[in-house]
């Protein structure tokens, strides 16, 4: 890999924040339903990368220079045997990813997936006043983010709308209309496909294990999209 000589342009630093519960039903809906593989980290964000060089001149260089998960977890207690294996995974490939784990623990007496949301605005914030990222890029539908993108945005972090656009066998997902508006761009990710330049790249991130891993997720935990 070529050494970067840093300069005010010459690097383009990107933040992704995942909304976990939301990746995660797109997850499962691209390796169940559309029968495409398991949708993986790494070179979904080389994707990314390509997708922001087309939106953001004047730099040479376009990173992931940062990214965090934020979910619900269930105690040992709550969480089934096969439950705790997906999670054991899926932790192993945050990790290989680079990216980091950040749960939030759910209520012992039910009650769905509390404070996530607000963890990752925190973060997303505190990573931006820092300065150490350029362009903030938002892997959710969730309306609740508005205000994180508006705060952002007053800071100098262009922000960015990731998210998965489909309605297929009982399964639907999109992007909050107003969370969308209120971004710099978006990108639905399943249009990546049928984009000359980027379809290559929609392919890369899907694998096929030699055995399937189902990842499931809290049954409590409300769909991931909002009227």
């Amino acid at each position: 890999m070529p050494r970067i000589e840093m300069n005010d342009n010459s690097l383009c630093r990107i933040g992704v924040f995942y909304d976990g519960s939301y990746f995660t039903y797109a997850r499962n809906y691209f390796y169940h339903e559309r029968e495409l593989g398991w949708l993986e980290f790494r070179p979904l964000q080389a994707l990314l990368e390509t997708f922001i060089r087309s939106r953001e001149q004047g730099y040479n260089h376009y990173r992931v220079v940062y990214s965090a998960w934020f979910q619900g977890m269930f105690s040992s207690r709550k969480a089934e045997p096969r439950q705790l294996k997906n999670e054991r995974n899926l932790l192993h490939d945050l990790m290989h990813a680079g990216i980091e784990p950040k749960y939030m623990p759910m209520p012992l007496a039910g009650g769905g997936e509390k404070g996530s949301d607000v963890a990752l605005a925190v973060d997303a914030m505190q990573i931006g006043l820092s300065g150490k990222i350029d362009i903030a890029v938002l892997v959710t539908g969730d309306a609740d983010f508005v205000p994180l993108a508006r705060a952002l945005m007053k800071e100098g972090i262009r922000v960015m709308g990731a998210y998965f656009e489909y309605e297929d066998n009982g399964h639907k997902s999109f992007i909050n209309e107003r969370l969308a508006k209120v971004c710099n761009y978006t990108l639905n990710i399943n249009d990546a496909q049928r984009d000359r330049e980027l379809r290559a790249l929609f392919k890369g991130p899907f694998r096929r294990p030699d055995e399937k891993r189902v990842q499931t997720f809290p049954i409590s935990v409300s769909p991931p999209f909002v009227d």
